[in-house]
């Protein structure tokens, strides 16, 4: 298979659901003539008009507005926040409007938007700029969070968030538009609520999502030389979350580490723990670890920033304590 970046993958998505389906159209800060702030809709203006690849004010609670009113009139916007962290302007709309119309119609009308962009920390940012909102998002019924880690996952799950007669919150990682995966060229989708088991191992799991695969991935092969196999669990749609998977994989191992981008309290860790808890207590040999980001706002300081993060040493040590306790 060809071997693209995460970027590409999600240029890929967009371009072919534009193509398939002339009620898609892309809404946002410099996603038109300056082909997005990370280049996902490269390409995209030329190719389909500045009617459906719209430049918008820096107003995002404005743009996203209009992209639930559209989506109520019958289109299928894709509304790209620069950063999550802009987006904290436009919740009203996604939380009051999209995820509420089709409650409060009675089954009336559906809202079959995306709101799209880059979440959680890239490199020395700053407190304001480095934020993971996948926790805010999740506790909002009426929505549904996506958060891939890799390119296929990317392009399969953005395509399904599209054709989704419901609004899909999609959570891209900052730090992963560089990355490279293989991406099949046939068309495929990825089903919206369905975790992947990323590495199958006996000895522990880790539960995971978004930028965190790769973490937990690196743990897996690090660890593998030490005769300890990890379970990896991408969760993919952390609304609504695949409990199935989480407890099949749990019960198999009989230990979780929980890896998280975001902060401890309150955090996605913190509802995937409450299903183990609930549903594998009894098959469980030691209490369930979760590695998240440290309980501050993010540091500007290099060293200090990433003496925040959660890590592959963090996650390593984590298993080893429910391993060896």
């Amino acid at each position: 298979m060809p071997i693209i970046t995460y970027r590409e993958a999600l240029n890929q998505a967009l371009r072919e659901e534009m193509a398939r389906d002339d009620r898609v159209y892309l809404m946002g800060e410099e996603v038109g003539v300056y082909n997005g702030a990370y280049k996902v809709s490269k390409g995209l203006m030329e190719e389909f008009g500045e009617n459906r690849v719209v430049d918008s004010p820096i107003a995002e609670l404005g743009f996203a507005g209009v992209g639930v009113g559209s989506a109520l009139a019958g289109l299928r916007p894709v509304i790209e926040f620069m950063t999550w962290n802009f987006a904290l302007l436009a919740i009203d709309q996604v939380v009051n409007s999209a995820a509420k119309m089709l409650y409060m119609s009675g089954g009336q009308f559906n809202v079959p938007i995306v709101f799209r962009g880059p979440n959680g920390a890239a490199l020395q940012l700053g407190a304001q700029h480095s934020q993971a909102f996948e926790s805010w998002l999740a506790h909002i019924p009426g929505i549904k969070v996506v958060s891939p880690g890799t390119p296929y996952d990317a392009k399969g799950l953005l395509k399904s968030a599209i054709r989704d007669d419901n609004p899909v919150v999609f959570l891209e990682g900052e730090m992963l538009y560089n990355t490279k995966g293989e991406v099949p060229e046939e068309e495929y989708l990825i089903p919206l609520g369905k975790a992947q088991l990323k590495r199958e191992g006996s000895d522990c799991s880790i539960i995971t999502s978004g930028k965190m695969v790769l973490v937990a991935m690196q743990v897996a092969d690090l660890l593998a030389k030490e005769d300890i196999h990890i379970d990896v669990l991408d969760l993919l749609t952390l609304r609504p979350m695949d409990v199935g998977a989480i407890t099949a994989s749990v019960r198999k191992t009989n230990r979780a580490v929980v890896l998280e981008e975001g902060w401890e309290v309150c955090g996605i860790g913190s509802q995937v723990v409450d299903y183990i808890q609930r549903d594998c207590f009894d098959d469980l040999d030691a209490p369930v670890i979760r590695v998240h980001q440290a309980d501050v706002p993010m540091p500007y300081a290099k060293a200090l920033e990433k003496s925040a993060k959660p890590d592959v040493a963090k996650t390593i040590a984590a298993v080893k304590q429910v391993m060896y306790r």
